[in-house]
């Protein structure tokens, strides 16, 4: 039996290996004994597993599988129901041992026999459960089956479907008020004390009152009444928040490169992420659950004001920048969830990164690393083009800034786009968060609250740091400045 057991097991079953075995022996012993009878026995122990062998290879059976996953996508630690229907659609039959073919991070796979204790109409149900850590897009299966012929002699395996692919959003953190409402509400209203330009939907008026400024007259609606009318000007607009979020490869590189569990890029590399971008995009997915909960509207930025998702694998919509309500929520997170960084850098099995040429990056390092940050290859960062979509949108919502390690001349670039908005907050996942205070100087100075972090530190904390920044002065001073540097 030890014998048999190291014998390879994708041809034949112990008995088929056991009948070759004993026609060897028959055979020889055919040739010592000069036995006639014992040829003919010899000959019919060898062939027919051979002969069972080639007719289970050119005689498959077949199967047609379905595949569902509940929920889809699921988030990252929580987890996915996966229910597969198996029906055979060709000849053959007999017990069939099938497996699901799963990624090494999901653990053990699956294994079911064929057709199940409770198959109905040809058709047999099973169900098992996936959880991951990670986020991503994964090939679910193939199933494949392991089926032996009618003697049980021979075995095949093969492949039966293609399998599936089962995406795993990122998981949002739950974040503490910060004062991202800004002069809004949740309701979308705007006092026209806070906004220069009243839009066209401001047409519900009053009765003039002492101490209401003449600006507010409305004069269609005082000829109308014959008496003194002003705007009640309280805007009904969805209030709408932007977020940058950067995903440049020179931004994240520092700290050490690792590559994405689950499906290859499109060059046939693994796509490169690190720990602080990872870091990164769970902010981006909270931020963006924490505004869409109080109903902003969100549009979604790269550093060089192109969509933020345009380069992501996963998403439904790589083009589109506006999101709202629940459905735009989940694209949202659907794009989140295979966004890798961008650039020229690849990860490497021992953790450095390999640009095209297969140079090595330094892992560590960081003032070499900082001086490089921001020139990647893309487009350049901040400039005139993501000023431009920033300015379009001016004061109608926060705007969200979720970087990696910026420069002090990029952070200068950054400043002005504070006065785009209604509030101005920017997030920075970097490894060594002391080595970034003059950047967050300058942030501040041109009018942003300005945060660094590193990956071990707890995102709410990280969150709630935005309302006790020292250098962030009052509300009217900060208007003041904004509006002063907007001047200059």
């Amino acid at each position: 039996m030890a014998l048999l057991d190291k014998l390879p097991r994708h041809l034949f079953t112990r008995r088929g290996w056991g009948m070759l075995a004993a026609g060897a022996f028959t055979l020889a012993a055919a040739q010592v004994m000069g036995r006639r009878d014992l040829l003919t026995l010899a000959l019919l122990l060898l062939l027919l597993p051979l002969v069972s062998l080639a007719g289970i290879r050119l005689v498959k059976p077949r199967f047609r599988v379905y595949r569902e996953f509940n929920p889809s996508p699921v988030e990252t630690s929580a987890t996915a129901a996966v229910y597969l229907a198996v029906a055979r659609t060709g000849p053959g039959s007999g017990r069939v041992v099938m497996e699901e073919r799963l990624p090494a991070q999901f653990g053990e796979a699956p294994a079911f026999r064929f057709p199940s204790r409770s198959a109905s109409g040809g058709t047999s149900r099973y169900e098992y459960h996936l959880t991951s850590r990670y986020r991503g897009q994964f090939r679910i299966g193939p199933v494949t089956a392991e089926f032996t012929d009618p003697f049980g002699l021979s075995l095949h395996r093969q492949a039966i479907d293609d399998g599936d692919v089962l995406t795993v959003t990122p998981a949002a953190v739950v974040l503490p008020a910060a004062g991202l409402a800004g002069a809004r509400g949740n309701d979308g209203v705007t006092a026209t004390r806070v906004r220069a330009n009243p839009s066209d939907d401001d047409v519900m008026t009053r009765e003039y009152r002492h101490g209401d400024p003449m600006r507010r007259v409305h004069w269609a609606a005082t000829a109308r009444h014959g008496a003194l009318m002003v705007r009640q000007e309280e805007s009904v607009t969805t209030p709408e928040a932007s977020i940058i979020l950067d995903h440049r490869s020179g931004a994240f590189a520092g700290g050490p490169g690792t590559s994405m569990p689950g499906l290859p890029g499109h060059d046939g590399h693994a796509p490169a992420t690190s720990d602080t971008f990872e870091w990164a995009v769970v902010a981006a997915m909270s931020a963006s659950a924490h505004l869409a909960e109080r109903n902003y509207s969100l549009r979604l930025l790269d550093t060089g004001g192109d969509p933020a998702f345009l380069h992501s694998p996963s998403s439904p919509e790589p083009a589109a920048e506006e999101f709202s309500g629940p459905s735009g929520l989940q694209s949202v997170a659907e794009s989140l969830a295979a966004i890798h960084l961008s650039g020229s850098l690849h990860p490497r099995r021992d953790g450095m990164l390999l640009d095209m040429a297969g140079r090595n990056t330094e892992r560590r390092g960081a003032p070499a690393a900082r001086s490089h940050a921001g020139n990647d290859q893309g487009p350049p960062a901040f400039d005139d083009h993501l000023m431009d979509k920033l300015s379009a949108h001016r004061m109608r919502g926060p705007l969200i800034a979720v970087l990696g390690r910026i420069t002090r001349e990029e952070a200068v670039a950054l400043g002005p786009a504070a006065a785009y908005g209604t509030d101005a907050f920017a997030l920075l996942a970097v490894e060594r968060p002391a080595e970034f205070q003059d950047v967050l100087e300058v942030l501040r100075q041109g009018g942003w609250r300005a945060v660094a972090a590193a990956p071990k530190t707890r995102l709410a904390a990280a969150w709630g740091q935005f309302d006790q920044d020292p250098a962030l002065p009052a509300a009217p001073a900060l208007e003041v400045r904004r509006g002063a540097g907007v001047a200059k």
